[in-house]
């Protein structure tokens, strides 16, 4: 095969991790912006959206040869909107290249003897050539990766991280120089490490079926052996897994965090775990010198995979600010609330909300259903209403197609649930909702149901 030679103005296919390749054109990166170390790569600007990233050269192709080829395989209103944009930008770019040489024969019919400029076919800032002219969004797998974020202090004493809005800032994520680890590679935690790789993040990775690490050393991640190994390899290691069992098990367990954690190692415990098993975990990991955070996240699978996840943090201030660029890459805003087992709580308490409106709504279901009532009716209402919400439209859909493909396990918010009622219990604070929403989970487990999505809860009320 012929060596293809890439240089910046060329108009390319680029290709992100497990996306499809997007039409761009190779640009001059921010002064401000690392290129990632040890990769061959350019930083391409997307068409048809603000995005920009490193891509590795291997991951791009020469626009017009491939031109056909990517079309036929890839569909989609948004796509087809990009490749509209480079057309565009084609014409203007030959509009402008006609209008040079017209000039130039004006000038040469004067007696003047001038070479024309360069042709600069789309200027650096010239934001609408890559928009397209059309204020759509592109395909949420491409949104973040422009995002950048800004800090602001708020008057309760928190901190936010928020992403800001891409056409406010020229640039994206600046990885952070710090070796990452990550221990778990589930629903969320594969979508995070995804995200990670992608800004350009070195990371190492482990998990306990080490079969799911396959894909992510492809896209350039490392791979440890333990999590003893992954701690001792790298200067932040975060984990997210299913439960407190699992968290403690990861760490105090055979070859665990615990044998690799040194002085300044930092350890990010990104599980939705109780407040109690955050404070042995923190307190565990600071006897040896290390800094710990908890960051657990609010979303679910689909969240995770287009980083748009919300971060809760708590514990080592200073761990939290070292993260700035990964909770940049993962999620859409993160919050600082202080001591270690505050981010716990915080969670505990969204989810609770969470799975017992996710019951109530799979009780509306059944009971509209109980009365003749058209299901898609009241979907169809619900959605106009003052609760109308992606979750709502996503999960009633679920429910209408039989659909319980799992976005967050529904043994998970069940989990949750008997974890926030254990809390409320704790600080003899009742929890009815919460407690009548378990009983219903745990019927639909005993129904085979905990492996699909939250849901699935639904199933619990017709049979």
């Amino acid at each position: 095969m012929a060596t293809v030679h890439l240089r910046i103005g060329d108009l390319v296919w680029g290709k992100l991790g497990r996306y499809p390749p997007w039409p761009g054109k190779i640009v001059s990166p921010p002064k401000d912006l690392k290129k990632p170390r040890g990769k061959k790569c350019f930083f391409v600007k997307f068409f048809g959206t603000e995005d920009h990233a490193w891509i590795k050269v291997e991951q791009l192709k020469p626009y017009h040869p491939h031109k056909e080829e990517m079309i036929k395989i890839n569909k989609g209103k948004r796509f087809q909107q990009a490749v509209d944009a480079v057309e565009e930008y084609l014409k203007k770019a030959k509009g402008k290249e006609q209008a040079h040489a017209s000039d130039d024969k004006n000038k040469a019919e004067k007696g003047r003897k001038t070479a024309a400029k360069p042709m600069k076919i789309i200027e650096e800032d010239d934001e609408d050539a890559f928009k397209g002219g059309s204020s759509d969004k592109p395909a949420s797998s491409m949104e973040p990766i422009s995002k950048r974020l800004k800090i602001i202090e708020e008057d309760t004493g928190s901190t936010s991280i928020q992403a800001a809005d891409s056409t406010a800032v020229n640039g994206s994520i600046t990885p952070t120089d710090k070796r990452i680890g990550f221990l778990g590679l589930g629903l969320m935690g594969s979508g995070i490490v995804s995200n990670l790789l992608k800004m350009g993040h070195v990371v190492t990775v482990w998990n306990r079926t080490a079969e799911k690490c396959d894909l992510f050393i492809q896209e350039g991640a490392r791979l440890g052996r333990t999590p003893a190994e992954v701690v001792s390899m790298c200067d932040i290691t975060f984990s997210c897994v299913s439960d407190p069992k699992a968290a403690r098990d990861l760490v105090l367990g055979p070859s665990g965090v615990l044998q690799g954690i040194r002085p300044g190692k930092c350890y990010v415990e990104m599980s939705t775990v109780d407040p109690e098993t955050i404070t042995e975990l923190s307190q565990v990991i600071t006897s040896r010198g290390g800094r710990f955070l908890e960051a657990p996240v609010s979303g679910s699978q689909q969240l995770s995979n287009d980083g748009m996840l919300v971060i809760v943090a708590a514990g080592d201030r200073s761990v939290y600010e070292d993260c700035s660029s990964c909770f940049q890459a993962m999620g859409k805003t993160s919050f600082f609330l202080g001591e270690a087992g505050n981010a716990a709580r915080m969670m505990l308490i969204l989810n609770m909300v969470q799975g017992s409106f996710m019951a109530t709504i799979a009780e509306g279901l059944t009971l509209a259903q109980a009365m003749g009532q058209s299901q898609q009716t009241f979907l169809d209402i619900l959605s106009q209403g003052q609760m109308a919400s992606t979750f709502v439209d996503q999960k009633c859909q679920n429910i209408l197609q039989g659909n319980f493909k799992p976005d967050y396990y529904l043994k998970h918010i069940q989990k949750d649930l008997r974890l926030a009622i254990s809390m409320g219990d704790s600080a003899n604070h009742p929890t009815p909702m919460a407690a009548a929403a378990n009983e219903v989970y745990k019927r639909a487990k005993a129904l085979d149901q905990s492996d699909n999505d939250m849901s699935a809860v639904y199933r619990a009320y017709i049979h």
